[in-house]
């Protein structure tokens, strides 16, 4: 049975301006290394300039040519904004603290997107061969995603952390349920260009 293999990428590290850094190109570049040897079928990105900017120095690394697809349902937003009933009463006040500004227009909006990535990205191939494809989005996103893998509660998409250029895959099976085969590895990074977009006290 074939799978459906979904490899999502955290954008590099950008300036205040949403531009790629320096180390940023070079963690970007790093990633098209990478996945050079990986049959990508597709690059999808999400619209914003750091996603698209990666996106393309990624797909210049690679050894065929692929054209880049932008997509909203992989930019930036809040995927659940959810009440505080929904949330575990231990964590529920960071939590709630944590999304205080979210507007009630970005939650309808956030929701939209999210809602299509699953229906977009998670459900498996119904063909005989396996797919590969690469989206390059942001660290919410991922999170939103790894935790539909795993049927966690929608307001657990808090706390699942991406890295710059880093890489999570997941697996989406007819047959079986899908799995995280990787997530937020950054070994095809030099030491000096990982953990960046972490809290200093979050660092390994």
């Amino acid at each position: 049975m074939s799978a459906r293999h979904l490899y999502l990428a955290r954008h590099a590290e950008p300036d205040h301006h949403g531009s790629l850094t320096e180390r940023g190109v070079q963690q970007a570049i790093a990633l098209g290394h990478r996945l050079s040897q990986v049959p990508l079928g597709s690059v999808l990105h999400g619209p914003l300039p750091r996603a698209t900017e990666t996106a393309r120095l990624v797909a210049g690394q690679l050894d065929h040519q692929l054209p880049l697809s932008e997509l909203d349902a992989a930019g930036d937003y809040v995927p659940h904004l959810p009440s505080p009933d929904e949330v575990d009463p231990a964590f529920r006040s960071g939590v709630m603290a944590f999304l205080s500004e979210v507007s009630a227009e970005e939650a309808v909006v956030g929701a939209k997107h999210a809602s299509e990535a699953i229906r977009l990205l998670t459900p498996p191939e119904q063909t005989e061969e396996d797919s590969h494809q690469l989206v390059v989005t942001h660290a919410f996103t991922i999170g939103w995603l790894v935790r539909e893998v795993y049927g966690a509660a929608p307001w657990r998409w808090l706390g699942i952390d991406s890295c710059h250029a880093a890489l999570t895959v997941i697996r989406c099976f007819a047959d079986r349920p899908p799995a995280v085969a990787v997530f937020n590895d950054m070994s095809h990074l030099a030491p000096e260009h990982q953990w960046t977009g972490f809290p200093e006290h979050l660092r390994l």
